[in-house]
């Protein structure tokens, strides 16, 4: 697959992959020409903007039922926080988190669920207790086994970029090229090319003006074929556009959320449901004529 992200002759319809639709739990979830919203549920007692808030199992239920009303199309549960300078926990802590949790929305919510790992025990864990998707920030490059397990579990996926250090030469063809190495392990581990999703990795390995940079060239990312999910909610570069702390930015995630539709995104990851919701329609009103 041509992987020059810079080629202004890329088509997403040109791709191998076959069919309009990818499947996540109970639900078929279009390509292209819709966005869909994923809500963030952190059961972290130290993430960045609402640690400690949702890891109580009611809590987190009631919040479930809360994003669900608002128009979540699917839930993201997080055992680890990955934010800058976290503090990483052991297989069996994440195991703990998370496993109650998907197994309770399973039994109560009819919604799909993602489970937001880089660990292959722990997605083993998950996928066990009913998760439906999931989704690796280390686009399959931190754990050896994560391909196999998910290729195994016939499960979709999210591969994220990320690298250790925000160090580049080209940085949008490095991106590129970080990203075919992901799809190249996903390959040779026999993941179905139509079960995969793409993620950028805004806030991951790279600096602000990368961020910015990203964020302008989304839809560069269609030369790969595969679905797009953008997760900006909250995150730094907002803050420091902005001025503002974790808990004042909302205004600014709906700015990237608009953004993301207009550049062809399948998915943004957010924890303000409600609002990011009405975001998207209203873009996609504008785009696609209501």
């Amino acid at each position: 697959m041509d992987n020059n992200i810079n080629s202004s002759n890329s088509n997403p319809l040109d791709s191998n992959i076959t069919g309009n639709t990818i499947e996540i739990g109970k639900r078929s979830f279009q390509r292209r020409g819709r966005t869909y919203v994923m809500g963030i549920l952190n059961v972290t007692p130290d993430s960045f903007s609402d640690g400690g808030k949702w890891n109580d199992r009611d809590r987190a239920l009631w919040h479930v039922e809360e994003m669900q009303k608002e128009g979540a199309d699917i839930v993201d549960v997080g055992g680890e926080s990955t934010r800058p300078g976290y503090t990483l926990i052991s297989d069996q802590e994440e195991i703990k988190r998370v496993v109650p949790i998907i197994e309770a929305i399973k039994t109560r919510f009819d919604i799909p669920v993602s489970l937001d790992t880089y660990k292959s025990s722990v997605a083993e864990a998950g996928i066990a207790a009913g998760a439906d998707m999931i989704n690796d920030i280390w686009g399959l490059k931190y754990d050896g086994r994560m391909a196999e397990v998910i290729a195994g579990s016939g499960l979709p996926c999210c591969l994220m970029h990320n690298r250790k250090e925000a160090v580049y030469g080209d940085f949008l063809q490095d991106v590129a090229a970080d990203l075919a190495e992901t799809l190249h392990l996903a390959e040779l581990s026999g993941i179905e090319e139509n079960r995969i999703i793409l993620d950028p990795g805004v806030g991951f390995g790279k600096t602000y003006e990368h961020n910015l940079e990203i964020l302008g060239a989304l839809e560069k990312l269609r030369v790969f074929g595969y679905p797009v999910l953008l997760g900006c909610s909250r995150k730094s570069v907002i803050g420091l556009t902005l001025d503002l702390p974790a808990d004042e930015r909302l205004e600014g995630t709906l700015a990237t959320t608009v953004v993301g539709v207009m550049k062809g995104c399948s998915f943004v990851r957010v924890h303000d449901v409600k609002e990011n919701v009405r975001a998207v329609r209203m873009t996609e009103a504008v785009l696609y004529g209501g």
